[in-house]
């Protein structure tokens, strides 16, 4: 029987079924055939490719598999995008950024496993890559790919790298009052730095790298407890002039805004989901030292307070930073913003026509509201000297 035979055969018999025994018995076809790896994995380069096809992106095909089967298809997923890579067309820095992050194999070496179990795992990702639905396009038309491309070549600004050293500080110390402090300050910075970024277009002396309409990316919202995190990255999108978009089935939000704010977004997200956790396991370690057992519902009406109130603080930060950088007298400014706002959701309703609103469940511990609305509001956001 001819190699290409064999794994037709193992696919007509398993992709397209949905029981253990299909799937048993393709892959004893293809255990018992050695010479059809190669045509098996050439295949899988076939999905990965109708994958991208289909809006999918290196970092979404990680986590759906994550959140559907288990490590070794992770292993399996990620070879296959890695060797799919330099046969692929640029698709600038954000693509290439994930393709730098995929699990590192050799770091986690795969246990050894004989070729049945091998070619079970192998079908099972295909068989979840070959269902997957078409997703919103992130890609723009000719001229915003260009200025996204250029965007990935220039340096980091010097305000992008203050604010990730503010959020990486926020993140280390062990004092919930500096973290959101430190976190404040650093929404103060994206602020001004949006601001700034958005005059200079306006202007026309922003270098070609600045992207002249607004861009999107995906964003994972990991379970557990994933509304409430949906919850602070819809709080932090909004204070960056961004809007979020949440998928739970895929478990991400796409997030739609100018380069600028869209990194601020992923770089504000993380650090407060980082400390918000932090928060919460302190929180919960003072809630059992009292005798006071909690519960999932502690947890989720934690997060959700914290959004909420995190959401307030930041807009606060925001506005109060926008006002204390002279930009506010600029006469320029309140239509360029109004532009930026407009063309962010005009491109939110292109992408995403019909949305429904979601009611969050679960936040009915009194005091896990309590706790998280504290750690999100115990440090002081107020108007500070501006920041050199």
């Amino acid at each position: 029987m001819s190699t290409p035979r064999t794994v037709d055969r193992a696919f007509e018999t398993a992709l397209y079924g949905t029981t253990d025994d299909t799937l048993d018995t393709a892959a004893s076809l293809l255990a018992a055939d050695p010479t059809a790896d190669a045509e098996l994995a050439r295949r899988g380069g076939e999905f990965v490719d109708a994958a991208w096809r289909r809006g999918w992106q290196p970092a979404d095909l990680v986590r759906i598999v994550r959140r559907e089967l288990d490590d070794p298809h992770v292993r399996l997923v990620a070879a296959l995008i890695r060797t799919r890579a330099p046969h692929d067309r640029a698709r600038g820095p954000r693509w290439a950024a994930q393709l730098d992050d995929l699990p590192d194999a050799e770091a986690t070496p795969p246990p050894r496993t004989d070729r049945f179990s091998h070619a079970t795992a192998v079908l099972e990702l295909y068989r979840l890559l070959l269902r997957l639905p078409g997703l919103e396009p992130l890609e723009m038309g000719a001229a915003g790919k260009g200025a996204h491309r250029a965007s990935g070549d220039r340096p980091e600004s010097r305000a992008l790298a203050r604010i990730r050293a503010l959020l990486a500080k926020a993140e280390a110390t062990g004092y919930p009052e500096e973290a959101e402090a430190l976190s404040a300050k650093a929404q103060e910075l994206m602020a001004r730095h949006s601001v700034d970024e958005a005059l200079l277009a306006a202007r026309g002396q922003a270098h070609a790298a600045s992207p002249n309409a607004p861009g999107a990316c995906r964003i994972g919202v990991e379970q557990p407890y994933e509304q409430a995190k949906a919850l602070l990255l819809d709080a932090v999108a909004d204070a960056n002039h961004c809007r979020a978009v949440w998928n739970e089935p895929f478990g991400f939000s796409t997030v739609v805004g100018f380069e600028t704010d869209l990194e601020a977004v992923e770089l504000l997200y993380t650090s407060l989901l980082v400390q918000a956790e932090a928060a919460m396991t302190k929180a919960e370690a003072g809630q059992r030292a009292g005798g006071r057992k909690r519960t999932k519902t502690f947890r989720q009406s934690f997060l959700a307070a914290y959004a909420h109130r995190a959401g307030s603080r930041l807009r606060a930060a925001a506005e109060a930073a926008t006002a204390g950088n002279g930009a506010a007298v600029d006469v320029d400014l309140l239509p360029v913003l109004a532009s930026r706002e407009a063309a962010v959701t005009d491109r939110t309703e292109r992408m995403f026509p019909e949305t429904t609103t979601t009611r969050l469940r679960g936040v009915s511990d009194e005091a896990g509201w309590t706790e998280g609305t504290r750690a999100a509001d115990r440090a002081r956001v107020g108007r500070r000297r501006p920041l050199p």
